[in-house]
This record gives structure tokens, sequence and C-alpha cells, in this order.
């Protein structure tokens, strides 16, 4: 990698880096408006670095390099496509400590949950190697004579718009399927965390991808526009709030864009008397607090069916001992920690029980952006503590008689991306699962994520639009079927299809 660009830090200490340019066409340039953000790094509360901020001319410049790429990358054999993700896949275990290390440090995870974002990445690119084997043939003799085949050709110019919470992982939820499809690419990192879309675009370039292929763009709002509105973008994939996805696709499909938004979660893990205490317990403290609840698929409410007191008394011990900067890492932002806090505060307000309290929580020699783990006890479901999204590490428990109301709470919220049972009765966890309005289901895991081939998406507010981002369905949506219908000699008896 080249050694201006390397990130030297391997604790928690401070280290300034490098401004963030975007990349276009193999080359480093800055926005032509010539603003800049600063980057912040959220343990220190300190700025690490700038980031360029783009507007519709970058994106039109991206675009025109994406789409002069595209013919010769389209022309490229499938799996000599595919041998470049084989490359990037040895360069990022490779690179491994300084990725996961620059991550936490633009973040604001700890290390061992910085190395999870990595290696999940990974994980996606080594999904991206076995497309050559999800694209062989589909095809079939349908009459006499007569062969119908079916083959997955590129969309063109495509692009993604990425959040700040997984920095590596979510790129790369798109990126393999698109690229080795045959599509050239644009990469809308979230300002807040450009830097590790910056090194995956010098891996790709190590790896030996061409010029122009994938082209990472930063910037806000009208950058975001820009993507969604300019003609030669053919799809748009989105991860983010549901308010924003919504907008997003909305504007995407105004200008007949294909678009898949993925959005904000509520995400109900429902706890009835008979589930392991201990398992129970320990999954729902890693669900919740876990990125610092800074995932879509964090635990958000506990519904509490029944007498299950003493599961509740064992997480609040356990949420209790953690160790905030060791075991938790920093939230994004200063902003994002008094949003956090006014959700604890009216939740007090309300009458609910706080039985752990993480704010006003900081860390020595880190002065940075911080919430503690939270639980919030007593809460109902028309609280904003009980149906709004926090994204933030606070643990809301509703308390109800029976499965059938825990059920209900979670299907009444608008969200429907992940939802659990915790028991160790195969006949409670399947009426549940079965009845659940939601995308990711658990039983006695907390956080439900499929893992590749399998799918990520959830339903409802959840998502906007069709399919699923990752997995054999995102290999669909950056695809369009080409269908061939064939005849080579004359059939000698006659069919309907002669």
């Amino acid at each position: 990698m080249t050694k201006e660009f390397e990130f030297s830090g391997r604790n928690y200490e401070f280290l300034p880096y490098v401004d963030c340019l975007n990349w276009i066409g193999g080359e480093w340039t800055e926005a032509q408006g010539g603003e800049w953000l600063d980057v912040e790094n959220p343990r220190h509360g300190k700025v690490m670095g700038r980031v360029t901020v783009s507007g519709t001319e970058d994106i039109a410049k991206a675009v025109a390099a994406a789409s002069a790429a595209a013919p010769g990358w389209k022309a490229t054999p499938l799996k000599e496509r595919a041998q470049i993700l084989y490359r990037l896949k040895q360069l990022m275990e490779r690179d491994l400590d300084e990725l996961a290390w620059l991550l936490s440090h633009e973040n604001g995870k700890t290390i061992a949950q910085a190395m999870g974002d990595v290696k999940k990445g990974i994980e996606c690119v080594e999904f991206g190697c076995s497309i050559p084997n999800l694209a062989a043939g589909e095809q079939l003799d349908v009459s006499r004579g007569i062969n119908c085949q079916v083959t997955h050709e590129p969309l063109g110019v495509v692009a993604g718009i990425v959040p700040f919470n997984f920095p590596t992982m979510v790129p790369l939820w798109m990126l393999p399927q698109a690229l080795v499809t045959g599509n050239t690419f644009i990469l809308k990192p979230s300002e807040q965390v450009p830097y590790s879309s910056m090194k995956l675009a010098l891996l790709f370039k190590e790896a030996g991808l061409p010029d122009g292929v994938l082209n990472i763009v930063n910037g806000m709002k009208e950058s975001v526009e820009a993507i969604a509105d300019h003609p030669d973008i053919k799809a748009v994939g989105f991860v983010g709030s549901t308010k924003v996805a919504k907008i997003v696709y909305e504007r995407a499909a105004k200008h007949a864009k294909r678009a898949l938004c993925l959005g904000g979660a509520k995400n109900h893990l429902v706890v009835v008397p008979d589930a392991d205490p201990e398992l129970t317990a320990e999954t729902l403290v890693a669900s919740a607090y876990g990125c610092s609840g800074q995932r879509c698929m964090a635990a958000s409410v506990v519904v509490a069916v029944g007498d299950v007191q003493h599961i509740i008394d064992r997480t609040v011990e356990i949420a209790s001992g953690m160790e905030l900067g060791k075991d938790m890492g920093a939230i994004i932002n200063a902003k994002s920690v008094e949003r956090i806090n006014n959700y604890i505060d009216d939740a007090e307000k309300r009458g609910v029980k706080v039985l752990v309290d993480g704010r006003n929580a900081s860390v020595a020699g880190n002065p940075g952006n911080w919430v503690g783990p939270t639980i919030l006890d007593g809460v109902t479901a028309d609280m904003p503590a009980g149906c709004e999204e926090i994204f933030g590490p606070v643990l809301s428990i509703i308390h109800v008689d029976t499965l059938d109301e825990a059920i209900a709470v979670e299907n009444d919220n608008p969200y429907g991306n992940a939802a659990a049972i915790f028991t160790t009765n195969g006949g409670v966890a399947r009426y549940a699962i079965e009845r659940f309005s939601a995308g990711m289901c658990g039983i006695n895991i907390g956080v439900p994520v499929p893992r590749e081939p399998f799918a990520f998406g959830g339903w409802n507010d959840s998502k906007i639009g069709h399919g699923d981002m990752t997995g054999y369905d995102g290999f669909r949506f950056w695809t369009q079927p080409r269908k061939v219908t064939s005849r080579w000699e004359a059939a000698k008896d006659a069919t309907w299809m002669s």
C-alpha cells in the first residue's frame, strides 16, 4: 500500500491522519467546490483529518470515468473479474491490523468490534469470489429443438450510498456482486468515516482493478441527490435511516432507476420464562451494546413475558460490569450523544426505572463522545424509547403477560428488521417465528444476521424496495436477465412453438 496512506496507529492513542480526496478514474482529486469537512476521532473528540465535499459536478465526473471504463470491464470474462476479488481478499488479510485500527479511530469502535467489521467484509468478498458458480448457465430444452437460456448481464454504471456504522462491511455488501457481474461503481461513503473506503480503493487498485471501474465520491446531501438524479446511473443501493431511505428510493424511482434502500430498525427480543438464564442475559447484553448499539441489528427492546425477573437481574449485572472504552466504544458524534441522552431523560420523566444509567459517562484520557450501557425497565410500546429507533446503547424492557401480547408488540412497530425469541421449547420458538413481522429472525440469537450466501434485509419500514442486499439477491439486484430462445433445425413434428 502507498506509504503516504499508511496508518501506523496500533492502539487507542490519538493519531492525526491524511486528508481524504475523491477517487475518480484511478486518481485522487479534490472536489470542485473547494469545501472540506473535519473527520473526528469519536473516542477523543479531536479532528484526525479532513474530507473533501462533492457536489453534482463531481458526481458527473465520476460517472464519466465509470462510463468510459464500462465497455472494457464488461468485456472482461467473469472468471477474470472474480480473480481480482481473490487478490483483494489476500490483501485485506495482509493489512487486517491496519484496516481495523483505522476503522476504530474514525468510527470509535473497540478494536475487537473493528476487527469484526473488517472480517465480515472479507467474508462478503469471499462470497463474491463464488459468483462465477452462481452465474453458470441456466438453460433448458423447452420443446423439440427449442432451447431457452438465461444470462445475467450488468446494468452499467451503478452506485452505493453507505452509512457510518460499518465503514468496511457495508460497502462490501454491494461491491463484490456489482463489480464481478460487470458493472462499474460509484461509492458515496459517510462523510464521518471516509477513510475505510479510501483504503478499499487502494486495495482494489493493488489487486488489479482497472481505473474507473470503482470511483469514490465523498460528500453529503447534494452528492446523494446527484446520484439519484444522474441519468446514466442505472441502480442505487442505500443503507441508512428509514427517513432518508424513503427519500432516496422515491427520487431514484422518479428517474426510472432500480433502487434498494435499507432503513432503520426497532428490534424486539422476546424472553419467556423457560429461557436459559445465562445464555439469554449474555446474549441480550452482547446484542444491545455491541458497536455501542449503533447498528440496525442491535437489540432495542426486550419483551419480557411473565416472570423473567431473574433474567433481567442477570442482564443488569452483566451490563453494569462492562468497562467503557474497552468492552464498548464511543458514540459517533456529540449530537448523537445528546439525542440518546434525551431518550433516557424522556423515559425517566415518564416514570420508567433506569436500572443501568449510561448518561454522563466518560473514559479517562479519552474526552470524546460517550454513553454507557443503559437499561430502562417499565417502558411501554407507545413511549419514544419503546417505539423509535434510538441507535445507541439503550435497552428498553416492556412487560407483557402472554407470548401473543409479545408478538403483537413486535408486529405493531412499523419496523421489521429483526426479531428473536429466547426459549428452550421448540414449539414456542416455532410459534413465535411464524408470527413475527420481521425479515431476519433468531432463536436464542441476539443478532440474527444471515451469513453468506443467505441475504441481509428486513421487512416493512426497514427496507424500501424489492429483494435483499447481500447473497444471491444482491447478485440479482445488480444484474438484468437476458433470455435467449434458439432453434438450429426444423422439428419433424409441430408444436405450438413451431
